[in-house]
């Protein structure tokens, strides 16, 4: 694996490349983000580097408003009311966000954690330990399993788990609750596989993780809103 930008004098010249080809190309598009957004989707993803949200799902600046921590975590309310419950509150309440995205991934470092979160490892990062106690209910039905016998599929299984807990969190929160209430407000979990490039979506009825193209099939029969 090799990557292009490892040092601050690559990332410099990256921001070079961005001014002198990119943003020319854009002006248009940058000048008019200059002084407000109306993004219609918060996303809410991993802080792995791995995650490209705009890649992913093919948007241009000012339409994805981004949280983005390890583990892809939204605490209940008034758990740990801090950055991300702010951001949610200021994503709904004053952006006016349309749809609300929780998207987990393969391979997660903050799901191998909470496989073991007495790890002498994590002695070491006391805070990352706190914050993964926010997902100990998604690691509480994996039935036991021990960090040592979880493969990919387990991992994902888990992943897929923690997106769904964390939508409920998120149900917590008064000013989602009162747009969901309101129909002003539609809330998603997804499951993103890095290695194969595909996105599952997961049922909060069933739990099931379902592709891409048969929640579109579904969505483009319902009557526009």
């Amino acid at each position: 694996m090799s990557f292009q930008h490892t040092t601050l004098l690559e990332l410099l010249n990256g921001v070079r490349s961005f001014e002198d080809d990119v943003y020319p190309k854009n002006a248009e598009l940058f000048q008019s983000l200059a002084y407000d957004q109306a993004p219609p989707t918060l996303f809410i993803t991993c802080a792995d580097s791995r995650i490209s949200p705009s890649m992913i799902t093919q948007t241009e600046p000012g339409e994805l408003f981004l949280i983005r921590n390890v583990g892809n975590i939204i605490p209940a309310y008034g758990e740990m009311m801090g950055a991300v419950s702010s951001a949610v509150e200021y994503a709904v309440g004053a952006l006016k966000v349309k749809n609300i995205v929780v998207c987990g991934h393969s391979n997660c470092g903050a799901m191998h954690a909470l496989l073991d979160l007495e790890s002498p490892k994590l002695k070491t990062m006391p805070t990352v330990r706190r914050w993964l106690r926010n997902s100990e209910a998604a690691y509480a039905s994996m039935n036991g399993l021990k960090a040592e016998d979880a493969g990919p599929k387990e991992v994902q299984s888990l992943a897929e788990a923690n997106v769904l807990l964390q939508l409920t969190h998120l149900r917590t929160h008064p000013i989602v609750a009162g747009a969901l209430a309101r129909n002003e407000l539609n809330i998603q979990g997804w499951f993103y596989d890095i290695q194969n490039g595909k996105v599952l979506v997961l049922d909060e009825q069933t739990r099931k993780a379902r592709p891409v193209e048969d929640v579109v099939a579904e969505l483009k029969k319902q009557p526009a809103q």
